[in-house]
């Protein structure tokens, strides 16, 4: 047997190792092929997903301008005010505001003629018409007689709140309804409500004198009035509660500058 030749079995062997390098060969070569196609496949679309998202970055991007433009815009219009209704409105409240004003002056007014308010101080009218001095005369207030006299010097009893008081007025009897005139001429310069008298009308007689009316009702009279002696200053009414016991009575009051007088020293 020749040494240079080899076995046939080792042969067989090589020639089985080479058909396997070649196939080995073979699916390497076509895997470097797959995956070449498949990078270049993944290329494409990471491309195509990444040009599809800056034309949606874009597409909003213009869609966000057109909006912000569209609502900052100064050529917005808006609706024009009508004229015929602002005129209308004006003139509704200009009328208004004068109604409101008429009101409040007939009110003052009609509270500075009447002046109802208990204790209200009314300004003084003119009493150039009317003169009443130390000499003058008044003329007898009621139809009674007289249930206190005046007394600023000593006290008197009071029999309603039987206790003992100054007086500084005069307190006539008389009859419920009957009708009370002036004692002297003068000026209405107080009309007012209080607990004490009554309905009360003071008169200015001029000179710094002035006459007192209380327990009154009825009175037709109002503020900055004239009234001439023995004209009608109103009707005597019921009795206050201060003076339930004594009776229906004219509470008849006489002051100088202010402070009270005997009204007896004018008596006729």
């Amino acid at each position: 047997m020749n040494k240079n030749e080899r076995p046939s079995f080792l042969k067989g062997k090589g020639a089985a190792v080479g058909i396997v390098i070649c196939f080995v060969a073979v699916i390497a070569l076509v895997g470097a092929y797959t995956f070449s196609n498949y990078q270049s496949d993944i290329d494409e679309q990471t491309a195509k997903a990444g040009q599809q998202a800056e034309e949606l970055t874009e597409d909003m991007g213009t869609d966000s301008a057109d909006s912000t433009e569209e609502t900052t815009t100064d050529d917005i219009v808006l609706p024009e005010a009508d004229d015929d209704l602002v005129e209308e409105t004006e003139e509704g409240l200009q009328g208004q505001s004068e109604e409101e004003s008429s009101t409040e002056n007939a009110t003052g007014e009609s509270e500075g003629e009447t002046g109802t308010d208990e204790g209200s101080a009314v300004s003084t009218g003119d009493t150039s018409g009317v003169w009443f001095s130390e000499d003058s005369v008044l003329a007898w207030p009621a139809s009674g007689a007289v249930i206190m006299g005046y007394s600023m010097d000593q006290t008197v009893f009071f029999q309603t709140l039987e206790q003992y008081q100054y007086n500084p007025a005069m307190i006539v009897s008389g009859e419920v309804g009957e009708t009370i005139g002036a004692s002297a001429a003068g000026i209405v310069t107080n009309i007012e409500e209080t607990a004490q008298t009554g309905t009360t009308v003071t008169l200015d007689m001029g000179n710094g004198y002035s006459a007192v009316y209380g327990q009154l009702s009825d009175v037709p009279l109002a503020i900055g009035d004239y009234v001439g002696a023995g004209e009608t200053i109103g009707t005597l009414g019921e009795p206050t509660k201060y003076y339930s016991v004594e009776g229906p009575n004219l509470y008849f009051e006489v002051l100088k500058d202010g402070e009270p007088v005997d009204p007896m020293n004018f008596m006729e």
